[in-house]
């Protein structure tokens, strides 16, 4: 029964209890309002007005960074194209030096080329004009010997036989002849 009465005693409406709450809720109310609310307000203001410039800061930082990564690969674009560049130059400075040797070398072989031709004649127009001499001085001797003396066959042969073995050894020197 302790129940139902605390039960009705909570429905009842007691005019000078609602006077008292509403006097007390006003004056927690304008108590909170002016030592609570105030600087509760002015903390979340000021937190705002962090966060929005933080947000800012990081707006301008975020387009900072973006401005710098453009410009970075810009830079590496530009680094990039200058290598190929210098590659292509490079290359065509080594074909160029490569032709330039080339040339060189085939000169050279020209000259040396002609320089072993030119050998090679002087020793040809040696030896022609050695072979002549020495055909000459063995047709004189020949013509010289015949001259001298009126021969048979027998004659003409020991003769020949003789001439031959007076011919210079390849090798020896001709002016040693019999």
């Amino acid at each position: 029964m302790n129940t139902l009465l605390l039960a009705a005693s909570f429905l009842e409406v007691r005019p000078g209890l609602i006077f008292w709450t509403l006097i007390t809720f006003v004056l927690v109310l304008f108590v909170l309002r002016w030592k609570a609310w105030g600087p509760i307000l002015s903390l979340v203001e000021e937190r705002e007005k962090q966060i929005s410039s933080a947000i800012e800061s990081a707006k301008k930082e975020r387009a900072e960074a973006e401005k710098l990564l453009a410009d970075q690969k810009t830079a590496i674009a530009e680094a990039r194209r200058e290598a190929a560049e210098m590659m292509r130059k490079n290359q065509q400075d080594v074909e160029k030096y490569r032709e330039e040797l080339m040339a060189k070398s085939r000169k050279e072989a020209e000259e040396f080329k002609a320089q072993a031709r030119r050998e090679i004649d002087d020793q040809k127009t040696k030896a022609i004009a050695e072979v002549r001499s020495l055909a000459v001085d063995l047709a004189m001797d020949v013509a010289s010997k015949l001259i001298s003396e009126r021969m048979d066959d027998a004659k003409h042969r020991a003769l020949a036989e003789q001439f031959v073995k007076g011919l210079p050894v390849p090798g020896s020197n001709p002016s040693t002849r019999a």
